[in-house]
């Protein structure tokens, strides 16, 4: 697979792998010695950046990371996240204190069995804490030699701005794709001025722009999209899906998949794009990485948008309490 790069100097593949799934939001879960074998097998496959976080678990989804690539642990990107409290296991709220990032340095080193995280990411901004003081702590780790780049998600363009004053930012990560755009107009301008790197998740939309998830779907207990109202409302859910049926018209014309196009899509937005798509099937993930082979002509390009801009799109991506976690 070809690369991409992050920031200045984070070279990656240019189709990264969300592994949220593994263990988090989005049951039946494997057992622990299938995730291994799907995370070496997606190596094998090209891939070589890969996302987890301290909360996917709680805890045990970096647990997976830190077996599955111990002994090549050089030859993968690994991003990571730290941004909240736990009673135990537990989510308390967001927390980016100096003390909470320490403990969540620490114990995400070792969870992951190694001894330096090549992306930091700040999971959710926090309203009690000056962004310029996390980027303060994110620039001690980095001299300390325990991050090697630092990045924000779901941040506003302020705050990156105030951070990568501090401490250079080498990636955001954002929902972005054919089913949300608003990284379009509020942030992606702001990464382009800077230098930053953007990587989309969702970037088929939590499943939605395969065209597997049709009107009246329903989705197994404690699956996070049964909380999301563009899923959870059937209205909502047959309106939005005119979109998947223009996206099925567009991979038929390039002889391949709905999931392909929408992931060349994005590739073709921008060379400092780096999608990472979740799935628990290598068979999916073939296919996500596919999407680097489809190629758009400029005006491709601009048709698509032009057509995106007028197909309206109705419901909020989060509910209450995780949109209320959103820095505006």
């Amino acid at each position: 697979m070809k690369t991409r790069t992050l920031g200045k100097d984070l070279i990656v593949s240019e189709i990264g792998l969300g592994c949220m799934g593994l263990s988090y939001s989005q049951p039946p879960f494997p057992t622990k010695e299938e995730a291994i074998k799907f995370l070496r097998n997606a190596y094998e496959e090209g891939v070589t950046f890969f996302d987890t976080a301290e909360v996917y678990g709680p805890f045990n989804n970096e647990e997976l990371l830190g077996e599955a690539f111990k002994d090549i642990r050089e030859k993968v990107i690994i991003a990571t996240k730290f941004g909240f409290s736990f009673d135990e296991k537990n989510v308390t709220g967001v927390d980016s204190s100096r003390e909470n990032i320490l403990r969540a340095i620490e114990g995400s080193l070792k969870r992951l069995q190694t001894n330096y995280i090549d992306l930091y990411y700040q999971h959710r901004v926090d309203p009690n804490t000056p962004i310029e003081e996390v980027a303060q702590v994110m620039k001690e780790l980095i001299e300390q030699g325990k991050i090697k780049h630092w990045g924000l998600s779901e941040a506003s363009a302020n705050t990156i701005r105030k951070a990568h004053a501090i401490c250079p930012v080498t990636a955001l990560q954002s929902e972005y794709s054919m089913f949300w755009r608003e990284a379009e107009t509020k942030v992606m301008p702001t990464l382009e001025e800077l230098g930053i790197g953007f990587v989309p998740f969702s970037p088929l939309g939590k499943g939605f722009l395969t065209g597997t998830i049709k009107p009246g779907h329903v989705f197994p207990e404690g699956d996070f999209r049964n909380t999301i109202p563009r899923f959870n409302t059937p209205e909502y859910l047959e309106n939005n899906f005119k979109l998947v049926e223009y996206i099925k018209e567009l991979a038929e014309a390039k002889s391949t998949t709905p999931a392909a196009v929408a992931i060349g899509w994005l590739l073709a937005q921008k060379p400092w794009i780096v999608p990472i798509p979740g799935t628990k099937k290598i068979e999916r993930v073939k296919e996500n990485n596919s999407g680097s082979q489809i190629t758009f002509t400029k005006k491709e390009l601009q048709n698509i948008k032009e057509i995106l801009d007028q197909i309206e799109l109705i419901g909020n991506r989060y509910n209450d309490l995780n949109e209320s976690r959103i820095d505006k």
